[in-house]
């Protein structure tokens, strides 16, 4: 008869090596890096030549046409990518923004960005990747310095304009290969949408800057690819928004129309927040319904529902929303740009740009058309995550994927998400287990009656301890407190 106590101990080697190897395996499939060149509009990679967006798009996916979010601005459309989630919903409805219930107001180039009050409408991908054990990363991406629902990215830079896009590039590549290491980065840039404005999108100077952003994203791929990383890393470059040309011939001045006293001006051209003083909903919205036959002004209830922008309260009494290319100011006094976003998201001029490429995506293929909060249901599908309650659909972009049919991510023990890892390893550990029981039963009968009626408490106690310190080792845990019970 061989020696049980040798062949328990191949076994149990066998068993964890597996373990461990298939863990290895898990976390390198599920690494994604987000990355938002500002501002890029969709067609830009045909005005100049773009090699590296070409490569790209060679080696993976593109979508032609991504209706994004309404309002086309930063701050909604960053936070859509991360929550799938219209703006109505994440709360985040303008880059200048009123909250008429707790009397607080919030500007994206003021201190309450860091409030995460204001934030917290929605759970953005970081704090879901990290709930379930995960690690996340961000270099700049708006919200990403907030405590949301007090969670911070395991890593985060802290936002500073100043900061170029190759230091940016290094602190990710460094915290994916970090002590702690991330599986999922989001990297922000401010180009070209600050040329954008400045310059306006039709400008021949703007060809030199998005030549700058394909070499941009050639630095990233080269680090990526100094790294190990490139083919491991799943790589979404794409943006919030698009831009149009503005001219001082399309001006519409509301001074002429209706007296300063009367409102107060929330956000922005080109879609306004009118917040009119107590009283004087009806004689402001009656001076501008008509008022200019190049802008349209909706009471809230009015906003066509397609639009998605009618159910929050951050959303004004009364919108202006200019045709595109029209610039809304009180007077002339006020600055003018030569480029704009914001206008109505169907409009081709605000779709922005949309290029993936990884293990997890085809190669050399090309979609027509998405909407940006199908991003959310999509990246959560790579990361093994389960999505939180969103308005997109993975099915709608399912097809960019290797494999158009994936496994149901498992549903989470509360308060923290599972991985495959935890759930295949205990699968796999609880099946090797029964088979070895089975073959010694006869063998070691009273070791098999102990197992069963006292050490089955321990069992419980050592899956407790696994599922309450799941992290990127859960598998690996799993399979020891198995190994322990049997070991014992």
């Amino acid at each position: 008869m061989p020696d049980l106590s040798v062949i328990k101990s191949c076994f149990l080697s066998c068993l964890l090596v597996l373990l461990q190897t298939w863990s290895s395996q898990q976390d390198e499939q599920s690494q994604l890096l987000l990355v938002s060149f500002d501002g890029f509009r969709w067609d830009y990679v045909n005005r100049v030549p773009t090699p590296n967006f070409r490569a790209l798009i060679d080696e993976g996916v593109q979508v032609e046409q991504v209706e994004n979010t309404y309002i086309t601005k930063t701050y909604p459309n960053h936070y859509t990518l991360v929550t799938g989630l219209h703006a109505e919903t994440h709360g985040i409805v303008a880059n200048e923004m009123y909250d008429p219930i707790h009397n607080r107001s919030f500007s994206m180039e003021g201190p309450e960005v860091y409030n995460a009050w204001w934030w917290e409408e929605a759970v953005p991908l970081w704090v879901t990747n990290q709930k379930a054990g995960r690690k996340s990363g961000a270099a700049m991406w708006p919200g990403s310095d907030v405590a949301i629902g007090g969670t911070y990215p395991t890593h985060f830079l802290s936002y500073n304009a100043s900061m170029p896009f190759e230091a940016r590039v290094e602190k990710l590549i460094d915290w994916f290969l970090g002590p702690e290491a991330i599986n999922f980065g989001v990297l922000y840039w401010e180009e070209p949408d600050e040329s954008g404005h400045n310059l306006g999108p039709e400008s021949p100077l703007m060809d030199v800057v998005i030549a700058d952003i394909d070499d941009k994203l050639g630095f990233l791929r080269g680090k990526l690819k100094n790294a190990g990383l490139y083919d491991k890393v799943n790589l979404i470059v794409t943006s919030d928004h698009g831009m149009t040309q503005l001219s001082h011939d399309k001006i519409i001045e509301l001074d002429t129309y209706v007296s300063r006293d009367l409102y107060t001006w929330i956000d922005k051209s080109p879609v306004v927040g009118i917040l009119p003083k107590e009283g004087k909903l009806e004689e402001v919205y009656s001076s501008l319904k008509n008022a200019n036959p190049n802008m349209v002004v909706y009471k809230k209830e009015e906003i066509p529902e397609h639009y998605h922008y009618r159910h929050n309260v951050r959303i004004m009494p009364l919108i202006i929303e200019v045709k595109e290319g029209w610039t809304v100011m009180q007077n002339r006094n006020g600055s003018f740009m030569l480029g704009n976003h914001g206008y109505n998201n169907s409009l081709p001029s605000m779709q922005p740009v949309f290029v993936a490429r990884g293990p997890a995506f085809r190669r050399d293929y090309t979609k027509a058309s998405m909407r940006s909060v199908d991003l959310y249901p999509l990246m959560c599908n790579i990361l093994g995550l389960k999505p939180l309650p969103n308005n997109g659909s993975l099915s709608n972009v399912q097809d960019l994927l290797v494999e158009t049919s994936t496994p149901k991510p498992v549903v989470p023990p509360k308060p923290r998400e599972p991985s495959y890892a935890w759930a295949v390893g205990s699968i796999l550990g609880a099946a090797l287990v029964i088979g070895f029981l089975f073959i010694f039963v006869q063998q070691q009968p009273a070791w098999s009656l102990e197992f069963k009626s006292d050490r089955y408490p321990r069992y419980r106690a050592k899956a407790e301890y696994t599922k309450s310190n799941m992290g990127k080792d859960a598998t690996v845990e799993k399979g020891r407190a198995i190994i322990k019970i049997i070991a014992d």
